[in-house]
């Protein structure tokens, strides 16, 4: 099968982890017969250093008219602008939006051979495997008004805005039922209705889907709750579905229990549906000024965001486990980047983990 396949590198440590994705899906496609045709362009601060801007419509364009985009990081020091939101940090966002990716899907799932390499007790870790549904294209990243407003009364006002309408939440929650099915049939629904009327409607409108999906068990909980349960009780997780700021920060306490922000992927979809789907494809993880040039940091959450391209947009599903059991085989082996670094065991780099995965992809070993 012939794939073409939209590659944004992005900025600082985005081209060497994202070079080592493509590495391991050029393996899968000598091993089984494929052909991945790969696209460049540029995102965030470079494309800001090329084109002025941080998101060119040729790149929207060019995404559009692939079968799916594999991503790094976009955005850095090397862009901020005192005072005012660093403008390559707002490339990826708006890509988002524009291609209508709206559930973003975190899996969590840690490799047998790091259960020590987290903070949390090993046995608690081998009970992971959770995925989050985190609504990506509305919510108080996008909500208007923000500003900062400098002649306020009293001194200067920062506002932002949440803002949810009843069919954006309908959407996602429905992707995350439909992905419960799927699995053990269990959702829990995150939110702070407390507090919130944004939570409120999240509540109301998951309580009311919850009838056209009899078979998968509902529950509630609010953020805070939820945020220690992460910690406590991870294995009573299967999926979870929350709005796009509690996603932002939860699937980032997550990654501890797989032993690093390195070791995370995720797939941004426009839903789930029966057959392939168009999809983004990226670590969770940022750009990582301070290590990049220095072929250091973990590229396994891409080459795993790689796998869940495989599964989703190309439906491939024997090639993305034998992607995933590749890492497995490399991890068990001992070798490790920085980030996951444990005693007697051999740290290397970027490439050469690259390297490793891709060759046990090819072998099969």
């Amino acid at each position: 099968m012939e794939f073409n396949i939209a590659v944004l590198p992005g900025d600082y440590i985005g081209p060497e982890v994202v070079a080592e994705g493509v590495k391991v899906v050029d393996a899968v496609a000598k091993r089984y017969g494929h052909r991945f045709n790969w696209q460049y362009d540029v995102i965030g601060g470079a494309s800001i250093d090329k084109y002025g801007v941080p998101l060119r419509q040729e790149a929207i364009d060019l995404c559009r008219k692939c079968d799916a985009v594999l991503f790094g990081a976009a955005g850095g020091p090397k862009w901020d602008r005192p005072g005012k939101r660093n403008p390559s940090d707002t490339a990826l966002p708006k890509l988002r939006r524009a291609l209508d990716l709206y559930a973003n899907l975190r899996v969590f799932k840690p490799s047998p051979a790091l259960a020590n390499a987290s903070t949390v007790k090993p046995e608690v870790v081998r009970s992971v495997d959770f995925i989050m549904v985190r609504e990506l294209t509305g919510g108080i990243y996008f909500g208007e008004p923000r500003a900062i407003i400098e002649d306020a009364p009293g001194g200067r006002r920062a506002v932002n805005t949440m803002t949810y309408t009843e069919a954006e939440t309908e959407r996602l929650l429905r992707t995350a039922f439909a992905l419960a099915r799927k699995r053990s049939k269990r959702l829990l629904s995150i939110d702070k209705a407390n507090v919130l009327e944004c939570s409120v409607l999240w509540r109301q409108t998951a309580t009311r889907l919850a009838q056209e999906y009899p078979d998968v068990e509902l529950r509630h909980m609010y953020v805070d709750a939820a945020a220690m349960t992460l910690m406590r009780s991870p294995g009573s997780l299967d999926v979870i579905a929350l709005e796009n700021l509690f996603g932002d920060i939860l699937s980032d306490e997550a990654a501890v229990l797989l032993g690093s922000l390195g070791m995370a992927p995720s797939a941004s979809l426009p839903g789930l549906s029966e057959g392939r789907t168009f999809g983004l494809y990226e670590p969770i993880h940022g750009s990582d000024p301070a290590q990049a040039g220095k072929d250091a940091d973990n590229p396994i959450a891409t080459i795993l965001s790689t796998a869940l391209m495989l599964h989703y947009s190309c439906g491939l599903d024997a090639e993305a486990r034998a992607v995933e059991d590749a890492v497995n085989r490399v991890l068990e082996r001992g070798y490790r980047t920085w980030d996951i670094m444990e005693k007697g065991k051999r740290q290397i780099g970027t490439r050469e983990m690259g390297s490793l995965i891709a060759e046990a992809v090819a072998t099969g070993n």
